[in-house]
Parts: structure tokens; C-alpha cells; sequence
């Protein structure tokens, strides 16, 4: 018995270590476009997180985990009315950290009706400047592992904690590509997926074949990281593959265009990029 269940833990590693940011050489370049979209920018709060949520909320720190025997904490927040277990969303911060900005965000998702979990993969650091930001994604991009085993412990939470009946995934920049790794991560499980730029995008019909959920791509299309011929080759292959999946590419708007954090700020692509993904999880969550 104890054979045949290391070797199944061996076939398990095996696809964790060929999917997504696992590759040293994907998180080497992951990092530097995004130093590359960044290093004009600063972390200030953008108009999108101004929004009141539609119900009253309650926002707080949560463990949602442990790893190497240190607690993981987070920012959870849900209906303050909350009655019953809701359809709950995995929220991941850009890549300057679960700053408050990203807070505010969580709260407007849960006012949209649903248990919202704000993880943390930079270990409660928040950047407030480029070069402090590329220090933290650096330092996280090393320990890929880490990262999916911080996001699968979220997943697990949700489902088991808060008894989540449908779980969703949304990330913006360096947490859109995470949103797409929790698909991969949990790619018959997980109930939909939110992707807003996410840096590097995996493109492989081999990787993205086991997805199975639908999934909603905002991109820009001024930007490099990633631009417009990956987020194509990324449409074609989910469509060759039968993959359901809505994949916008806004004009005339750069990288962070709607990010909670940043100054690429663009009210009318922003906000219909925040439409689309209210009705979107509204379909995909609560029907």
C-alpha cells in the first residue's frame, strides 16, 4: 500500500511540476515582464475600488492555512446578513501584495453576494513601490510550489470551512496568472475563472486540455505582458480545445488598466471589464 501511495504522490508532483509557474525559467520571465509593465507605476488606489458594495459587508483577517508551520493569513469578507454558505470567489492581489486596495475589491465582491478570500503569497508583505514590488515577486516566484500550495489550502477553506457550494478564481496582473494556475491546479473542481492580464500566459493545448470550467479573459490591447498575440494564441486554443471561455481584448488601454491598484487607470474599459465579470460570476456561481 505504502508503495503505490508514493507513487501516486510521485504522479501527483509530476503534474504539479509541468504546469504553470513551476518552470524556472516561466517564473524568471513572469517576473521580469512584469518589472516591465511596472516600473513606471505606483501602487495608488484606482476609481474601480470606489464602488460601495450593493449589501453592508464584514471584512477581516483569516488563517486560511499553514505552511512550514506558519500560519497563512488572508482578508475574508462576506455579507454582513450572511445566512447561509455562499458561492465564494478566491481573490489574488497583483503583484504588489494584499495591500488595502485589494481589500476594498474583496469587499465589493462579497457585497455582489458571495464569501470573497483575499490570499497572500508574499507572507504579509506589501510593496509601495517598484522595486520593493520586484524584491517581493522574486523572492515568491522561487518557491513556485509554495504558491500552489498556498492557493490549494484556499480552495480548501472555502469548500470546507465556509461549505462553499461553487468556488471561483479572479486575479489581476501577477494574480491573473495565478487565477489561471488555480484553474490548472484544479481544473474539474474549480467553478470559474476571472484572468485580467495575466503575465506570461500559458498557452500549451497540453496544459490548458484539462480545463473544464468557464473562463472570463480581460486584456488590453497596448500591452506587452501580455500581448496581444499570446492572449490570441491563448482564445484559439481554449476555442480549438472547446474550452467555454469569454476573452476580451479592450483597445487603446495598456497593462492595469483595471487593476484595484495603479496608475493605468481607464474608467470606461474598467468599468465594463467589471461588468462583464459581475454577470459573468453572477451566471457561473449563482445559476
Amino acid at each position: 500500500m505504502r508503495k503505490y501511495l508514493g507513487l501516486a504522490l510521485m504522479g501527483f508532483l509530476v503534474i504539479l511540476l509541468s504546469t504553470g509557474l513551476f518552470s524556472p525559467t516561466v517564473a524568471q520571465e513572469t517576473a521580469r515582464q512584469l518589472w516591465s509593465a511596472h516600473q513606471s507605476d505606483r501602487p495608488i488606489p484606482t476609481p474601480i475600488i470606489a464602488h460601495n458594495p450593493e449589501v453592508p459587508v464584514t471584512g477581516k483577517a483569516v488563517t486560511y492555512g499553514t505552511i512550514n508551520g506558519k500560519p497563512i493569513t488572508g482578508y475574508l469578507a462576506t455579507p454582513s446578513q450572511k445566512t447561509t454558505a455562499l458561492p465564494a470567489i478566491i481573490v489574488i492581489h497583483e503583484w504588489w501584495g494584499l495591500n488595502d486596495n485589494i481589500k476594498k475589491m474583496t469587499q465589493n465582491l462579497a457585497g455582489q453576494g458571495y464569501t470573497a478570500l483575499a490570499v497572500d503569497v508574499y507572507g504579509g508583505k506589501v510593496a509601495d513601490n517598484p522595486d520593493m514590488a520586484m524584491k517581493l515577486v522574486t523572492e515568491a516566484l522561487k518557491s513556485p510550489e509554495i504558491i500552489k500550495d498556498n492557493l490549494s489550502q484556499a480552495y480548501t477553506y472555502l469548500q470546507q470551512e465556509q461549505k462553499a457550494p461553487k468556488i471561483a478564481s479572479i486575479g489581476w496582473c501577477f494574480g491573473g496568472r495565478l487565477s489561471l494556475d488555480t484553474a490548472l491546479l484544479f481544473p474539474k473542481d474549480l467553478d470559474a475563472a476571472v484572468i485580467y492580464y495575466g503575465a506570461n500566459m500559458e498557452t500549451s493545448p497540453d496544459k490548458l486540455k484539462t480545463l473544464q470550467m468557464p473562463i472570463l479573459g480581460i486584456f488590453a490591447q497596448l500591452d506587452k505582458n501580455p500581448p496581444v498575440t499570446t492572449v490570441k494564441q491563448f482564445d484559439t486554443t481554449l476555442k480549438t480545445l472547446g474550452k467555454p471561455a469569454e476573452i476580451y481584448i479592450y483597445p487603446n488601454v495598456n497593462h492595469a488598466f483595471a487593476n484595484p491598484s495603479g496608475m493605468n487607470y481607464n474608467a470606461e474599459a474598467a468599468e465594463d471589464a467589471w461588468h462583464k465579470t459581475t454577470v459573468f460570476l453572477e451566471k457561473h456561481l449563482k445559476n
